[in-house]
């Protein structure tokens, strides 16, 4: 029995949008996110992105989509952007069949050492729907602390989904990153 080739780290391109599209749309609508422990389907209906937002995060200065893959095949990926010290997280997403699998941990754990190496940054940052109990206390066991500032959900913008309750928000998670060159 061979043993399958470890996943590889890339930056996407625009080629990739569909598939960046769809991942992100079963991870977390639908009954396809359902799957897996990230859906937000019980929150939200509607769409997660678009072709449009992953193109626009793409062309970002200081911004850009990292994808996990093996054998060409796209398992998990996230939005990185740089914001002076500090690089935000976002869009992240894995495959729901693959879940608790140790992706999501590969995959962030690359996303702080392009913040930190790459971009020199001190701090990764990220927003979490606050009902995502148990989304944050998984980030949580990877080192982020819950900051008690908060963001308004964008209620009456579709494009970010449809909202199933009335009293989402969202929390501001952070972690020091360990170990930036000055």
């Amino acid at each position: 029995m061979t043993t399958p080739p470890a996943p590889a780290f890339r930056t996407a391109t625009a080629a990739d949008i569909p598939a960046i599209v769809g991942l992100v749309e079963s991870a977390y609508r639908g009954d396809s996110g359902r799957r897996g422990w990230t859906t937000e389907s019980d929150l939200l209906d509607g769409q997660r992105t678009d072709a449009a937002d992953v193109a626009d995060a793409m062309a970002r200065p200081d911004s850009r989509i990292l994808l996990l893959e093996r054998d060409g095949r796209l398992l998990a990926s996230c939005h990185l952007e740089r914001k002076g010290e500090a690089a935000y997280f976002g869009m992240f997403a894995v495959d729901p069949a693959l879940q608790a699998g140790g992706l999501g941990k590969q995959l962030l754990g690359e996303a702080e050492r392009v913040a930190r190496d790459e971009w020199g940054c001190r701090l990764m940052e990220m927003t979490v729907i606050v009902q995502r109990e148990e989304l944050i206390a998984w980030y949580e066991r990877r080192g982020y602390r819950r900051t008690g500032d908060y963001k308004p959900f964008p209620y009456g913008q579709e494009r970010f989904g449809i909202p199933r309750r009335d009293d989402l928000r969202f929390e501001v998670l952070t972690k020091a990153l360990a170990g930036v060159a000055a």
